[in-house]
């Protein structure tokens, strides 16, 4: 089949690959150019944290992302059977701390993950030679916190990078700077003109706000810095009374760090009061920081639904996938599945309700 893909950002070079690798010809969209740094995908950290999201989404989200670490693990393997595309994915777990004047912090956030994994190996409280043992560079001053054992993080752009040139190598066909205005069953509408197609996925975040009203924007302040004085092995959470500042190490020294989460759809430049506050809770942790080097600020807007969890609808011809938050990363695998699925006509997995014109015939699958 002739298949449109709206929005080439994470999700949509995820199904486009998934599609071309079933035998069917795609046509990628996108307003940006097509190493996708338009997209929340682009710019993110890429965290597999299954127990960092639990705390605030709850056991099912807790579930469903252990699972995914495992399907990446799939999926990054069938990727580089395709060609020198070996994408670097740490699993080695995170480590959260906090300073003394705010342990309260780190308690209750230990408190309310415990509350929902129980008695959970993966989950380990550190002493100051526990700290040691896992991150040696993060200052003495932490004497208290705990170990995320089952959470990772992977190489977002070389993702990106090698989806792209798997697609290309398969003979897809790539539409940058071209705006998806609308879309319905086997038609894609840009400003220049209506295209049919056999099918339309329609992955486009915040962009299908117009078909898809629910969607909003949440927007995320981030920094990348190149620190090559730090030598962190692993994702560091950062407890504060405000807010939970993560640290990513990405390849090249480079460090990715962010925190905010404001209820805006602005893509304003990044504030002077978050940079400030990101940049002083950076070299809080390490003092390394102070020599690094500000490569990129971001502000992007991740789409989000009402409940803040991911939801595919498909009728005859349209597929749409949408409302990712803040778990990209974590739980696309799961929604790359459940898509497939409701694609094949199978309207049972997690995530998916089957549409009927403009209302769901039915609502299956996590409740929903």
């Amino acid at each position: 089949m002739n298949i449109a893909i709206a929005g080439a950002g994470l999700m949509g070079r995820l199904i486009a690959w998934q599609l071309q690798r079933r035998g069917h010809q795609l046509t990628l969209f996108d307003a940006g150019d097509e190493q996708g740094t338009l997209s929340a995908a682009y710019v993110a950290a890429a965290m597999l944290a299954p127990y960092s999201e639990a705390v605030t989404s709850g056991a099912e989200m807790l579930a469903l992302g252990k699972n995914a670490i495992g399907q990446w693990r799939e999926l990054l393997r069938q990727l580089a059977e395709t060609g020198a595309h070996t994408i670097d994915l740490k699993d080695s777990g995170s480590v959260v701390v906090a300073h003394e004047l705010d342990r309260a912090s780190l308690q209750h956030f230990s408190q309310k993950l415990r509350a929902v994994v129980g008695d959970d190996t993966s989950v380990k409280a550190l002493d100051r030679s526990g700290i040691t043992e896992l991150e040696p560079e993060l200052p003495q001053s932490f004497r208290q916190g705990l170990w995320l054992a089952g959470e990772g993080c992977l190489d977002n752009r070389a993702l990106l990078s090698a989806l792209h040139d798997t697609l290309v190598a398969g003979g897809a066909q790539w539409r940058s700077h071209v705006a998806v205005q609308s879309v319905e069953p086997g038609v894609l509408h840009t400003a220049a003109r209506a295209e049919s197609f056999d099918w339309v996925v329609d992955c486009r975040g915040l962009g299908a706000k117009a078909d898809w009203p629910d969607v909003r924007g949440v927007r995320g302040e981030i920094l990348w810095v190149k620190a090559p004085e730090v030598r962190l092995s692993r994702p560091v959470r950062l407890m504060h009374p405000r807010y939970h500042l993560y640290i990513t190490p990405k390849p090249g020294d480079i460090y990715v760090v962010g925190a905010t989460e404001i209820e805006s759809e602005s893509q304003a430049p990044v504030t002077v009061r978050s940079e400030l506050e990101l940049l002083s809770a950076l070299y809080s942790v390490h003092s390394g920081f102070a020599e690094a080097h500000i490569v990129h600020s971001f502000a992007r807007c991740r789409p989000a639904l009402p409940d803040n969890l991911p939801l595919v609808r498909v009728i005859d011809g349209l597929l749409q996938v949408n409302g990712l938050y803040r778990h990209g990363y974590l739980l696309a695998p799961v929604v790359l599945a459940s898509a497939l699925r409701a694609f094949e006509g199978d309207c049972s997995a997690p995530f998916v309700s089957q549409m009927a014109q403009n209302t769901f015939a039915c609502k299956t699958g996590s409740g929903r």
